[in-house]
């Protein structure tokens, strides 16, 4: 199968990329991970309220991390293997507040992950969208877009490393 040669991790979000890293070092899990694979593990998690929710109100509700793997298999077929999927590179807007952090002479050490977070929290973000660097939509996604890369990588992993480049 000839795959897209769009790059796919751009267009996942961290939560789906962190649940496919996750089923893939999974050592119990002895089959490729597929989309039909983790869209079947994720099904199992929800209950079936949720479920039946998800289909009567899929309009009201966003797109939830099950719609993105439908879209995803429709696009690219259930045999697609899921580790495809998994990000290891910040958003665009978290790569500019990386850049941003980077940037800050005051600074001895390069930046970590933590640093990032903690220059969040002190405001970073807000004074990016002062300056127009950001949106305010987009400011308010990045604590838990670092606290997954955080979580993965941990808190001294070089903030550069992640910075995307489009």
């Amino acid at each position: 199968m000839i795959r897209n040669p769009i790059a796919v991790t751009s267009r996942v979000s961290p939560e789906l990329s962190a649940l496919v890293e996750r089923l893939a070092n999974d050592p119990d899990i002895r089959q490729p991970v597929t989309l039909a694979s983790v869209r079947i593990f994720l099904a199992g998690l929800l209950s079936s309220d949720f479920k039946e929710t998800e289909r009567l109100h899929r309009f009201d509700a966003g797109e939830s991390v099950l719609d993105e793997i439908d879209a995803l298999i429709e696009e690219f077929g259930g045999d697609m293997l899921a580790g495809e999927l998994a990000q290891d590179t910040a958003s665009e807007a978290l790569s500019r507040v990386i850049e941003a952090v980077m940037s800050d002479d005051s600074r001895d050490n390069p930046p970590t992950l933590e640093t990032v977070r903690d220059a969040v929290t002190a405001g970073l973000a807000s004074s990016l969208v002062g300056e127009g660097v950001l949106e305010d939509d987009e400011s308010e996604t990045l604590l838990d877009e670092i606290d997954g890369l955080i979580e993965r990588f941990g808190p001294d992993a070089l903030a550069e490393r992640f910075v995307r480049y489009e």
